[in-house]
């Protein structure tokens, strides 16, 4: 790193580079914690789907149970299966873009510590 790049810098006291590093560790392990929970409700939704599409061919106007809103109501599963698909959809748009910001946060994290010198204590 050249001088002119360091000078870029804003002088920071150490206590605020602590302050920035643990801001940025815990917003990266945020997202990996809620991108990892997001994973399994798709998950528990492709589940439930495949369940439900044997029964579709079988039994298009079952019925079925939904919990919505903490409210369980009856439905048929040719009633259920499309909206079941579209929030497996939707989860899995909000999982991807989760994604991108977990490895944009990484990248400015790693340039942080770049910037810092700052190394992992073995």
């Amino acid at each position: 790193m050249s001088a002119k790049s360091k000078s870029k810098l804003p002088q920071l006291t150490a206590q605020e580079i602590q302050q920035n590093y643990s801001n940025l560790q815990s917003d990266l392990q945020a997202l990996a914690s809620k991108i990892g929970e997001l994973e399994q409700e798709a998950e528990e939704h492709s589940l439930v789907l495949s369940t439900l599409n044997e029964t579709l061919a079988q039994e298009p106007d079952r019925k079925c149970f939904r919990l919505i809103g903490g409210v369980l109501v009856e439905r048929t599963v040719k009633d259920v299966v499309p909206a079941l698909q579209t929030n497996q959809d939707g989860i899995r748009k909000v999982i991807s873009a989760l994604t991108d910001q977990y490895k944009t946060k990484e990248e400015d994290f790693e340039s942080f510590k770049r910037d810092y010198n700052i190394r992992q204590a073995s």
